[in-house]
């Protein structure tokens, strides 16, 4: 199992995140592939969701995956973050291969390995904030003490200080993505899957939050895979790729 890479201070990781401006702040790069696919064929029913999907995406990269719904990006999403398994194909992180694991196996490394960033959040309400950035690690086994010492300086760092103890009623809704940013990249994950992140704030809140997820995750050396069906969205990652009918038609690297 690979061993996950030591805790570093996410001020150091970051540097000084600037106000909110344009995309993009991730990058495409050359990176050696963190997460692969290959062939990959999921079925519903008659229903062919992904009909022959590869894709790698490299270290600290960023990809969006667009389509028109029914195109069969959020199956893919399920599939490379191990929720789903494939029907044929194979998907790998870090040279695993996370479609021939069981279910047990696949949640450990889902724990370990990944962070999730969804649309409205899914914080536990009655949690403060630096518990819910913790709880992934007390998960894990780290005691609430250490957990807690791990979580508040990402919350120092993506400009949540002084609100450790706010629970999310008590947060905006730019801030209370943060907070999901933060438990997403605590433990610090080889990937980071988003599921529409933006998409239940204003188009304001939507690009700081977004400038925040980009740089949090190229700054971590996470890859970031996000769905979306939001042209503005998928600016801000280095690449895009696009799914019809559950095949990739178009894959773009941006400049």
């Amino acid at each position: 199992m690979t061993t996950p890479p030591p805790a570093s201070p996410p001020r150091a990781l970051l540097g000084t995140l600037p106000p909110p401006s344009g995309p993009p702040v991730a990058v495409a790069t050359t990176q050696p592939p963190v997460l692969q696919a290959r062939d990959l064929v999921r079925s519903y029913g008659a229903t062919r969701a992904l009909a022959g999907v590869g894709l790698d995406v490299g270290a600290g990269t960023s990809v969006a995956i667009m389509g028109p719904s029914g195109s069969g990006k959020s199956t893919l999403l399920h599939v490379l973050a191990g929720i789903d398994v494939p029907d044929s194909g194979t998907v790998a992180c870090e040279g695993r291969e996370i479609s021939r694991m069981g279910d047990v196996e696949r949640s450990a490394l889902r724990r370990t390995r990944f962070g999730f960033v969804f649309q409205f959040g899914q914080l536990l309400p009655e949690l403060p904030a630096d518990e819910n950035v913790a709880l992934p690690l007390m998960l894990g086994g780290v005691r609430r003490r250490d957990a807690l010492e791990r979580a508040r300086p990402w919350l120092d760092a993506l400009g949540l200080a002084g609100m450790h103890g706010r629970r999310p009623g008590e947060m905006s809704g730019g801030q209370a993505q943060r907070v999901a940013i933060a438990r997403a990249l605590v433990g610090r994950p080889a990937v980071v899957f988003a599921d529409e992140p933006t998409g239940s704030l204003d188009q304001g809140t939507g690009h700081e939050v977004l400038q925040v997820l980009t740089r949090a995750c190229a700054g971590s050396g996470a890859a970031l895979v996000v769905v979306t069906h939001s042209d503005e969205v998928a600016r801000w990652c280095g690449r895009v790729v696009h799914l019809r009918d559950g095949v990739v038609v178009r894959d773009e690297v941006r400049p």
